[in-house]
């Protein structure tokens, strides 16, 4: 099965944002190369939310480019099998921590969003450190640094907030 018919499957059997999984399905349906950074229309990236193990931190980078406190996360690659392993190899990457568990259910939400390349539509998961992980800054990343649920909001934009909400409530 190749990547782009996962993230159908992946899109179908996902609850909730209805007109919004529309759009991705749609995007999909019209471009075979939907799924990489090539097609100028827009593509698909998958993101992982990164959860301390005692799930009261969120680990954040901040994004070298867009110089935002983001999830990890970004363009699916040729390696990439799934939408979930893309995920976990984005979050593997910007986080340098190794051993991350996506938790259970699928993708947490998705996001459609623009920037300096295309759109991207995001498909977000959530994944939770081993014990005792230590977090190593990648070149993509100005910095990494564990916020408190409750600070949040006070460092990232809304698309962040939402999806730590839609997290904690599959928490």
């Amino acid at each position: 099965m190749s990547l782009h018919d996962d993230a159908v499957l992946v899109l179908k059997a996902y609850e909730g944002q209805d007109e919004l999984r529309q759009v991705y399905l749609d995007h999909l349906a019209t471009h075979p190369d939907g799924m990489w950074k090539a097609c100028a229309d827009g593509h698909v990236t998958a993101s992982a939310l990164v959860i301390d193990p005692s799930r009261e931190r969120v680990l954040l980078t901040l994004h070298k480019k867009l110089r935002m406190w983001l999830q990890m996360g970004g363009h699916c690659e040729p390696v990439d099998e799934t939408l979930a392993r893309a995920a976990l190899r984005e979050g593997t990457e910007e986080s340098g921590i190794a051993g991350l568990a996506l938790l259970a259910g699928g993708p947490v939400r998705l996001d459609r969003h623009h920037t300096p390349c295309a759109w991207h539509l995001d498909v977000q998961y959530a994944a939770v450190t081993p014990p005792g992980a230590v977090e190593a800054i990648s070149d993509e990343s100005l910095d990494l640094r564990w916020f408190p649920y409750t600070e949040v909001a006070d460092v990232a934009d809304d698309s962040v907030v939402r999806l730590l909400e839609a997290t904690r409530a599959r928490l």
